[in-house]
């Protein structure tokens, strides 16, 4: 690790979303919660309290898998107003101490410290933790916390706020790095999973001392085969490489079926509700889409698929419902999980004119008035009348991108 100013800081908060119902609700703070789409046998578990984790209980265990561990969990149905609220008030903090903030999800953000005002700079660093862990606490709820870590570039930083949770504070530097690594295994560094652990066992590589002690050559070209060989040898030596913020290749939502007893016309509703979410995500980044796939798992985990590559993209609720409808017509029923997913985005309309321009204009102005309404009202204030009876369908949570919040 060369010599390179700590100044990128990772924020992430503790079991987020099971935190968060903890500080909302007094009489959960200390039990095993885990916090679901639906409270539904089949629903899968999408966050768990430390006090559940401590039990066995996993993200994405279904609730009867977890109820049959203990009978002592709190399942608790998600509330997503409640997150995208801690996380704009967690995203309000850190802004005040950097104008350089890239949140990586949800529950994740990153401060580029080298860019923040003086008189922060010159605070040491144990000083700004603790400050910024205080405003958690009165700003959003004295029950959250937070895991924070310091490092010269995101990676390091990323991995020192993950190594001592809940509620810590680490640092990485270029006189700790070797220790650290050394009591670490290779899925512990982020970024590396099972696959990516074959090909560095492969090479004679099986801990984060041989993978960062590897020469740029055989991270090239025997691990990696591509350029990302030297992303990885400069990421390990503190440098940074991922300042960057990848283009939208695809915009979707999918969405596991309550019930197995559903008609296809049910069904229906559903991939419509999915395709006008995907279209007000598409609008609200004034985006078009070429390619629409509509696809589907049944009861025997046998996936279904369909797509069509168009000649014009579209982007408003009436041609990205007719085009999901039509792809999914001859599927069968019942299924276990849907999805709609937009796809060869680009940022521009057709570049000419179509005959049918004037009904264009009017579809597009009716789409924009009702974004407009949905924004300021609340979403599906306004929705297709065929997608009637979906209330189920409820906000995806973003648990990746931000980026449509």
């Amino acid at each position: 690790m060369y010599k390179l100013p700590l100044k990128t800081m990772y924020i992430d908060l503790n079991s987020c979303f099971a935190t968060i119902e903890q500080q909302a609700r007094p009489m959960l703070r200390g039990r095993p919660v885990a916090v679901t789409n639906r409270l539904t046998p089949n629903a899968c578990i999408v966050a768990a309290s430390y006090e559940a984790k401590a039990l066995g209980i996993k993200v994405g265990m279904r609730r009867m898998e977890a109820e049959r561990i203990s009978k002592d969990v709190v399942f608790v149905e998600t509330e997503p107003d409640k997150y995208i609220f801690v996380h704009k008030k967690l995203r309000k903090i850190m802004e005040d101490y950097a104008p350089d903030v890239v949140m990586k999800s949800i529950d994740e953000g990153v401060l580029n410290l080298a860019l923040s005002p003086e008189h922060i700079q010159n605070m040491p660093n144990p000083k700004l933790v603790a400050e910024i862990k205080d405003r958690l606490k009165n700003e959003v709820g004295s029950y959250m916390r937070c895991n924070i870590g310091i490092s010269s570039n995101r990676f390091l930083a990323k991995l020192a706020a993950e190594l001592h949770k809940p509620d810590g504070y680490d640092e990485i530097t270029p006189e700790n790095q070797r220790k650290i690594f050394n009591k670490l295994k290779l899925q512990d560094l982020p970024g590396i999973n099972v696959r990516m652990e074959a090909r560095l066992n492969a090479v004679g590589i099986f801990t984060p001392l041989q993978f960062l002690d590897a020469d740029e050559e055989t991270l090239v070209k025997m691990v990696c085969k591509s350029i990302d060989g030297h992303k990885w040898y400069q990421r390990l030596r503190g440098i940074e490489v991922d300042d960057w913020v990848s283009d939208i290749k695809s915009i979707g939502r999918q969405y596991v079926l309550e019930s197995c007893r559903l008609t296809h016309e049910q069904i229906e509703a559903r991939v419509i509700h999915l395709a006008e979410d995907a279209g007000m995500r598409l609008r609200s980044r004034e985006l078009y889409a070429r390619g629409v796939y509509v696809w589907a798992v049944d009861y025997n985990d046998i996936p279904l698929h369909k797509n069509i590559l168009l000649k014009d993209p579209i982007h408003t609720d009436a041609d990205i419902i007719r085009v999901s409808r039509e792809l999914f017509k001859d599927f069968p029923a019942p299924l276990r999980i849907i999805g709609v997913t937009l796809y060869k985005i680009q940022d521009k309309p057709q570049a000419q004119l179509s005959l049918e321009q004037d009904k264009i204009e009017q579809d597009n102005k009716l789409c924009k008035a009702t974004d407009t309404i949905n924004r300021r009202f609340g979403d599906r204030t306004i929705f297709c009348a065929d997608s009637f009876g979906t209330e189920l369908v409820k906000v995806k949570i973003p648990f990746g991108s931000t980026r449509f919040l």
